[in-house]
This record gives structure tokens, sequence and C-alpha cells, in this order.
């Protein structure tokens, strides 16, 4: 059946729901800047940045500060869940894949400077092309790897070729270009964007890819339950109490076995078409 990730950098929602990992950005870290539990991990690691860095101009020091505190939270999470918790490269840094990679091996370095090494912990990048490269790099170091901002198939399937650990298909986003497109709504069963997540969930499967499929962005509860079975969801706090209130017994939608009985042909990627 499908694992729980805590989408959230909440404290006590990961108390409460227990989640198998979590997920954490750049808004969520806001937000727990916010949260009085997070107030000491924070201003120690504010501490150790500027003791690091005594001499550092301010844009430096600022990086080196918010790394830390991305670092500390990141720490603080994995004493909560008994699973991973992805961490996200700067999406500034989306379309160069060295500085990806440099910046994926600073913030490893700062986990293992903490005590955590590289098997519980996800380095979110966002699946361009560079970042794809990227991820594979970092996978061949003993990385692992969350490729996020994956809107088709097509970025799903590179992944996969690159042997990363886990994908992230978003499935709200999607829709809500849809529904800006077409002026409509849809039933979750016909949401373009649960339709992308079961057609990659399905290849994975029947082409035995090992990388995990976690499904994201999530408008609804009606989107997860049209992708129960899936390998991994990850689920707001407020969605997560609306499944709990839930009085059904949820049925798997996805699975091995129905995957594996698809017609579905093996399709490789051998080049990429230079941007315009």
């Amino acid at each position: 059946m499908t694992k729980v990730v805590a989408d959230t950098g909440d404290f006590s929602s990961i108390e409460k729901y227990k989640p198998e990992d979590a997920t954490t950005n750049p808004s969520l870290i806001l937000q727990s800047l916010k949260n009085p539990s997070c107030r000491e991990p924070i201003l120690a690691a504010l501490k150790k940045a500027k003791e690091k860095f005594p001499n550092a101009e301010e844009k430096e020091l600022l990086r080196e500060a918010l790394d830390h505190v991305a670092i500390a939270i990141g720490c603080e999470i994995l004493k909560k869940v008994p699973g991973y918790v992805s961490t996200e490269i700067d999406a500034r840094l989306s379309f160069d894949k060295d500085a990806t990679i440099d910046r994926a091996r600073r913030l490893t370095r700062l986990y293992e400077e903490a005590g955590i090494g590289k098997g519980r912990v996800l380095l979110k990048i966002a699946s361009t092309w560079e970042g794809i490269q990227a991820a594979k790099i970092l996978e061949s170091e003993g990385c692992r790897c969350n490729m996020t901002l994956i809107f088709n198939f097509w970025q799903a399937l590179a992944c996969a070729q690159a042997n990363v650990t886990l994908i992230s298909p978003f499935v709200g986003r999607i829709l809500d270009w849809y529904k800006a497109a077409e002026k409509r709504d849809f039933k979750p069963k016909e949401e373009p964007g649960v339709i992308s997540v079961c057609k990659i969930f399905n290849y994975y499967k029947k082409h035995d890819y090992n990388t995990i499929v976690m499904g994201a962005s999530f408008r609804n509860r009606g989107e997860i339950l049209e992708l129960a079975g899936c390998d991994r969801l990850t689920i707001s706090p407020q969605l997560l109490e609306e499944l709990e209130r839930l009085e059904t017994k949820l049925e798997p939608k996805l699975s091995v076995e129905t995957a594996k009985s698809l017609d579905l042909s093996l399709i490789h990627i051998c080049r990429c078409r230079r941007r315009g």
C-alpha cells in the first residue's frame, strides 16, 4: 500500500500523523521559521554559520545561514520520521548542472557534519535536462535524489533512465493549468494530473524501474484517493486531516499486478533537443 509522506516542516503535524518520510521546500521552511518549536535549532544554525564565516560578506553569510537552517530543520524532522527527509536545491540553479552538483555536495557535507548520512536524505532537484544529468552523477556518488517539478511523462522517463531514487510528479499544478486553459472543472478520476501519475506509475512497474513514484502537489482528497496504491504520496497536514475523517475503506487504485498486465512498449530517450 502507499507510504504517506508529510508535505510540511511543522514538527507537531509530523508527530501527529507519523509519516514514513517528510518533504520540505523554501516555503515550508519559511513557515517553520515562524514556529516557536523551531526557534532553538534555527538560532543554533545561525550562530554556527556566523562562527564558520566570521568575515564573510552579507550575501555569502546569508546563503550559509539559510543552508544551515535548512539542515537544522531536516535534522529535527529526521528525529520524527523513520525514512527520508527531502531538502531542496536552490531552484535558481535548475539549468546549471555543475552548480546543482556543487550545491548538492555541499548540503550533503553539512548533513554529514550533523551526523546524518546520505541514506536518510533526498536532494530535491528540478527535473530539467540539466537537473536530471546532475542527479545521475550524484546518484553514482551515493547521494539520493528526489526529482521534482515533473509535469509530463517524458521528464519521468528521463529520470528513470538516470536511475534516480525518487520522482515527485505534480498533480495539482497540472490541474491548475488545465482549469485555466479549458475554463472548466474536472472530476478527480478525470484530472490530467491524476492521469499523468497513473501513466508514470504503470510504465515504471511494467518495465521494472526501481525509481520510487511519489505523487505530489495535491489540491483535494479526491486526487489522493484516485492514486491510492502509488509508491508514496506527499500530503499536506490539511489533507491528512480530511483523510483521517474518512469513514469508508480506502481501496488501492494502482497496483504492480495491474501494471504488469498492460501493453506498454519500452521507450528509450536517446538525445535531447536544444532549447530555442
